[in-house]
């Protein structure tokens, strides 16, 4: 069985890192992340990213661009996620608003803390297909719009 998953992500790069988000549950728990997700019902994409970036790190979106779209394929015991991704370049207030306490642990989202993660450190073993399909980008690789399938 395929299950298609669409979901919005914001990529906030500062000097070859990236924000990350740590997974706390679901398929990718305890791996690197970018931070984003799934719409509400008559949420438009760029509501999405503000909230769900907002929700997850604590950051509040200045200004978005660069918007982009990638897919993957992850097979999981049972079935295999579709997982179709929409990436915007995003800037960020200089200040970590103090709505992180309150989002960060708790049921509205899953993550377990946010990291900048180095570029070169992320890998098949700590990271997303997200984070995953973000380094291909940036390493400029050929074959970023083929098919790729992972195993859980």
């Amino acid at each position: 069985m395929i299950i298609d998953y669409l979901g919005i992500y914001g990529v906030c790069l500062k000097e070859n890192k990236v924000l990350c988000i740590k997974k706390a549950r679901g398929p990718y728990k305890n791996r690197y992340d970018l931070p984003g997700g799934s719409q509400k019902t008559s949420e438009g994409f760029t509501e999405t990213l503000v909230r769900e970036f907002l929700e997850e790190t604590g950051y509040k979106v200045s200004s978005y661009d660069n918007c982009r779209a990638y897919d993957v394929f992850v097979e999981e015991e049972e079935r295999t996620v579709h997982h179709m991704m929409v990436f915007y370049a995003v800037e960020i207030e200089t200040y970590q608003s103090k709505e992180i306490q309150t989002f960060l642990g708790n049921e509205k989202n899953d993550s377990a803390g946010i990291y900048w993660m180095d570029i070169s450190e992320l890998n098949i073993t700590n990271a997303s297909p997200l984070l995953l399909k973000l380094k291909q980008e940036i390493l400029n690789d050929s074959n970023i719009l083929e098919k790729i399938e992972y195993k859980s």
